[in-house]
């Protein structure tokens, strides 16, 4: 995608920079001061997920928000970096070049994934975790066994240009955006038609869902240090809220909080409930001694609701 061309009522704009790290040119954007809070996209989306709820955050906090490597308007992963494990690392790279550290970090489905492996990997140790529509369970049966060799397979094909002729038709931009159970606004619509025309968002997307392995993840989720909110949206058609249950429970300081009525794109429908379910969580959690050892009993024990 090209910034000049594409880029021009991208959302907060103004805010957008370029980065080199890791090899790769990422498009960055900043607000705000304070300590970083790091938000990563979801597969397909972009900076642009955050236009409303990024300045409600950047109140109290730096946030720092990049679209993801064949994401927008950031330069494509190699193949062997493509991984979630190669993302987590590629993301903690660009924060290094940025001489920043996440204080907290904030995810939205795949994001959700990336933010986790950097904690259970050692590359950030944020005082807290913000799931959000979090995608961290491989799909079951036929469907979990062929869909990463059939991303990668149309990947490397034509066929993401054929999916861009489609899908950015006006008519199936909004038939995917409900097919997530959310109902957004015509500034959002408009990003996500921007982002579906594009044959290399496409590809990136595919690329990024080819590569990942899921299982050692949730394998490993009880090891999870970081006191972690999940928010997740009842009406969420993407992630089911029967695996946001199973999965908040295996993680052991989570509160799992259900959003009625919300769907997959539950942030980017009511940004005001996010950021007030947000800072009131992080405000928590900065109160709480750094060391998980530290804290209180009453500290430690995971909340649900």
């Amino acid at each position: 995608m090209n910034w000049d061309r594409d880029g021009l009522d991208w959302p907060n704009r103004q805010s957008s920079g370029f980065v080199q790290a890791a090899g790769l040119r990422w498009h960055v954007q900043r607000m705000g001061r304070g300590p970083v809070l790091l938000l990563l996209h979801g597969t397909g989306s972009a900076t642009h997920s955050w236009r409303d709820l990024m300045p409600l955050l950047a109140s109290e906090y730096h946030v720092v928000a990049p679209d993801l490597p064949g994401h927008g308007f950031s330069d494509p992963a190699p193949f062997e970096a493509r991984s979630l494990p190669g993302m987590a690392r590629a993301v903690a790279s660009l924060l290094q070049t940025l001489d920043l550290q996440a204080e907290c970090i904030g995810g939205h489905s795949a994001g959700a994934a990336i933010g986790v492996q950097m904690a259970l990997s050692s590359l950030a140790t944020p005082r807290g975790l913000v799931l959000m529509g979090a995608a961290l369970l491989p799909f079951k049966g036929l469907a979990g066994y062929c869909a990463a060799p059939l991303a990668r397979l149309i990947a490397r094909s034509a066929a993401p240009r054929w999916a861009a002729l489609r899908a950015g038709r006006d008519h199936n931009v909004q038939r995917l955006i409900d097919a997530t159970g959310s109902r957004i606004d015509p500034r959002g619509v408009a990003a996500y038609r921007t982002l579906l025309r594009s044959p290399e968002h496409i590809e990136g997307a595919l690329a990024l869902m080819g590569g990942w392995d899921l299982a050692p993840l949730t394998a490993t989720l009880p090891r999870l240090q970081s006191p972690t909110l999940w928010l997740h949206g009842a009406n969420d058609r993407t992630v089911p809220e029967t695996q946001a249950i199973e999965l908040a429970k295996r993680i052991p300081q989570a509160q799992l909080r259900r959003l009625a009525g919300l769907g997959h794109l539950a942030h980017e429908e009511q940004p005001e409930l996010h950021a007030r379910l947000i800072l009131e969580f992080l405000h928590g959690v900065s109160r709480s001694p750094a060391n998980p050892a530290e804290r209180s009993g009453a500290e430690a024990e995971a909340t649900r609701q």
